[in-house]
């Protein structure tokens, strides 16, 4: 199993359009061959931090997944919300 941590710093004022994009994509990925859980958090302490935590079952499935139509129609339009670029972290569990 891979766990997928992938943090976003949004823009002030744009945290309410970066949710509503990620709806599609939250939803599709779930039903997606091979997705354990896809989940978005928002930090308790930084409101306009937001954080996807997904779990996959493999490598070549997450590969899959960022080729999928949804993820590439929809992430790229995240970059007009953020203040930097995502930071991203595979996990493996020990």
């Amino acid at each position: 199993m891979i766990t997928i941590v992938a943090k976003n710093s949004i823009k002030q004022g744009k945290v309410e359009e970066f949710k509503a994009l990620t709806e599609k994509l939250i939803n599709e990925s779930r039903k997606e061959k091979g997705n354990i859980s896809y989940n978005l958090y928002q930090d308790a302490n930084n409101s306009n931090v937001l954080t996807f935590i997904e779990e996959w079952e493999s490598l070549d499935i997450i590969k899959s997944h960022n080729n999928s139509k949804h993820f590439t129609s929809i992430v790229p339009k995240f970059e007009d919300l953020q203040e930097s670029q995502s930071e991203v972290n595979l996990y493996k569990k020990l």
